[in-house]
């Protein structure tokens, strides 16, 4: 079996021992016996004593190495020490825990100067399988050739590939190795090694008994004063049921019994687990005294308790009970009992401190340097040791019951009778609120009805208010409306008088303007018709000159002609300048049409052109006598003027002037132009 990992190890390492030339060893190393002494202290340990074996923290199944198995106690001598020339010294392998170590010595130091180095080392590292790792305490000496100035040093560590070698730089000067440290130019150093197998579940033992005992009487006041903390600090955290003892008392009196014996129980794997989470520490030296006091005490609470329960002890009842048969840990007693022992001080000072051995006084002991007052005195700590294990293991058990039960079901109890106080308090809050609010809803109503009334009566009094104002103000709006009616009813007779004068007027400048025209066209109609006449008498006179009448009638007539155009028109109604101006007469009538006539007429009035006609007219020769003259409005004024005679009147050349079917030519009175 051991070829066949080896073989692993080559294969994984890729080494072969054959191939590779193992490193020469300086110096004798060689395996440190016990003593009688030693051997009668290790049946005598009071921590390893056969009455206090436990059933509940050693496995029946766990066969493993015993401490003592896995320590080893070695001497290693180098001659010839201050002649050496070599950087580092290297010991023989020696075998400890199943695991192979060596001792590194640099004479003149590693990495510092004018100091000794000294390390432990774990011989073939890299041959070991992947994720190895020896958990180890060692102590290093330097032997003096007086044993109590030797130089020792103890330190734990957790080997690995990463850390395989450690130690202290700086062990001792240079200066002071060869103060009583050679002899015969000899160096010797010894070397204590113990592999501890740890379990985190629950308590262990680490040491062997002697290692065990050099180490207390070293590290003794360090164990205890870690022991006394956790105790103080947990004391004074159960301070509250001393200062809440009524209510706690009644909280834990108002508890069935059942649920008492519950909440005074606790799973063993629970209490083991804290216990070692909180005292193992892996780089703390201390931590394997503290375990092995730990272990001790809780084998002796589970001996003292199946010895009550088998009825053996008598009058001194346990605080803890540990029921190995059902893995649990229980608190036994009265509880209010318990506590008041808890509030105390919990470890006591020794009471012959004074005859015990100093702490440093160690060397004496590693110095193999015994008397039967020292054994006394080492018996004595190792007591010491177990009782602070027991005390600290009942602290722990107390503190970890109240804290994480009894207190938090006493806070539940609180938080709930707070809470049914609470509510309680908030009903009658609640109730007296509603009936503040009924009586304030009462004044409230009582105030708004008030305020409704004065509010109605303000109201009424505004509207009463704004109906006269309304009142007042349509009165003002009617006479206003009314005087506005008035003022526009003159108005509006102002405006039809202006119209009517401004008709007037228009109708007056119309009249005006029409007169002033007719006046015009009568003008004009005069002129072209004494322009016509004067050339209608010169032609008539031409042709009688030269067609001479042979009646006297004719030349009368033609005499009478020519005597009425050389006659001023007189008999025209020519307006004068100071007469009656034409836009006060009334305009002409219409003219009726004109007969049917051969002859061609030219309407005026009679009344604006009375022009004398001939007596003689009608007797001219070949003639038909003339017609009487028409003096009405309107009628026609025949001039006897022949057709064809005239060229400038021929038919149809000028409106104003017809022809008649008698030859003359008719001049209607009162036809304006066009």
């Amino acid at each position: 079996m051991n070829s066949s990992k080896a073989s692993i190890r080559e294969a994984l390492t890729g080494s072969n021992d054959k191939s590779k030339v193992p490193p020469v060893a300086d110096g004798i190393l060689s395996i440190t016996p016990d003593t009688p002494e030693v051997v009668e202290w290790r049946s005598r340990s009071a921590l390893d004593s056969a009455e206090t074996s436990s059933a509940y923290l050693e496995d029946e199944f766990d066969d493993g190495p015993r401490p003592h198995e896995l320590y080893g106690k070695f001497t290693w001598k180098i001659e010839n020490f201050s002649e050496t020339s070599k950087r580092e010294l290297r010991s023989n392998i020696f075998d400890v825990g199943g695991y192979k170590w060596y001792i590194l010595v640099y004479p003149q130091g590693c990495d510092v100067c004018n100091h000794l180095s000294l390390f432990l080392c774990v011989a073939d590292y890299d041959k070991l399988l992947p994720g190895w790792s020896h958990f180890a305490q060692f102590t290093i000496a330097v032997v003096n050739k007086d044993p109590k100035m030797s130089k020792y040093s103890d330190t734990l560590h957790r080997f690995c590939k990463k850390e395989h070698d450690w130690g202290w730089k700086k062990f001792m000067e240079l200066s002071k190795v060869l103060d009583g440290f050679t002899v015969a130019n000899t160096l010797v150093i010894k070397a204590q090694v113990q592999v501890i197998l740890d379990k985190p579940s629950r308590p262990f033992r680490c040491l062997d008994p002697q290692y065990r005992r050099e180490l207390v009487r070293v590290y003794l006041t360090n164990v205890e004063g870690v022991c006394r903390r956790f105790c103080e600090e947990k004391r004074l955290r159960l301070m509250w049921t001393k200062e809440e003892t009524v209510k706690f008392r009644e909280f834990w009196n108002a508890i069935n019994p059942e649920q008492q014996r519950k909440l005074l129980t606790e799973k063993g794997e629970l209490v083991c687990k804290g216990v070692v989470k909180q005292f193992f520490n892996e780089k703390e030296v201390t931590s394997t005294l503290v375990m092995d006091a730990l272990y001790s005490g809780c084998k002796q609470i589970e001996e003292h308790s199946r010895n009550y329960l088998e009825g053996k002890v008598v009058g001194s009842t346990p605080m803890v009970l540990i029921k190995s048969e059902r893995n649990v840990l229980a608190l036994h007693g009265d509880l209010m009992d318990i506590s008041d022992w808890a509030c105390r001080e919990f470890i006591p000072a020794v009471k012959d401190d004074s005859v015990m051995v100093p702490s440093n006084d160690g060397l004496a002991l590693r110095s193999g340097q015994e008397d039967d007052y020292r054994r006394d005195s080492i018996e004595r700590d190792e007591k010491r040791l177990a009782e602070l294990g027991r005390k600290t293991v009942e602290m722990f058990v107390l503190s970890h019951i109240f804290s994480e039960r009894l207190e938090v079901a006493y806070r539940e109890a609180e938080a709930l009778k707070r809470q049914d106080l609470l509510i309680a308090e908030e009903f009658e809050q609640q109730k007296h609120q509603e009936i503040k609010q009924k009586a304030q809803a009462e004044k409230d109503k009582e105030k708004k009805a008030k305020k409704k009334e004065k509010a109605k009566a303000k109201k009424d009094a505004e509207k009463a208010k704004r109906d006269a104002e309304e009142a007042e103000k349509k009165n003002i709006e009617d006479a206003k409306r009314a005087e506005q009616e008035r003022k526009q009813r003159e108005a509006a007779v102002n405006e039809k008088r202006r119209q009517e004068e401004e008709a007037a007027k228009q109708l007056a400048a119309q009249q005006a303007a029409a007169a002033k025209q007719q006046q015009q066209q009568r003008a004009e109609r005069l002129a072209v018709a004494t322009a016509a006449a004067a050339a209608a008498a010169s032609r008539l006179a031409e042709e009688s000159a030269r067609n001479p009448p042979t009646v006297k009638s004719t030349s009368s007539h033609s005499g009478a002609s020519s005597a009425a155009q050389k006659q001023p028109p007189a008999a025209l109604d020519t307006p004068s300048r100071g007469g009656p101006s034409t836009a006060e007469q009334p305009p002409p009538p219409p003219p009726p049409p004109p007969p049917p006539s051969r002859s061609i007429h030219h309407q005026r009035p009679a009344s604006r052109l009375q022009e004398p006609v001939p007596a003689d007219a009608a007797a001219a020769p070949g003639r038909p006598p003339a017609p009487a003259a028409d003096t009405r409005p309107g009628a026609c004024i025949s001039l006897p003027i022949q057709v064809g005679s005239c060229p400038a009147l021929k038919f149809g050349s000028s409106p104003r002037l017809l022809p008649s079917r008698h030859g003359s030519v008719l001049w209607r009175r009162g036809v304006q132009q066009g």
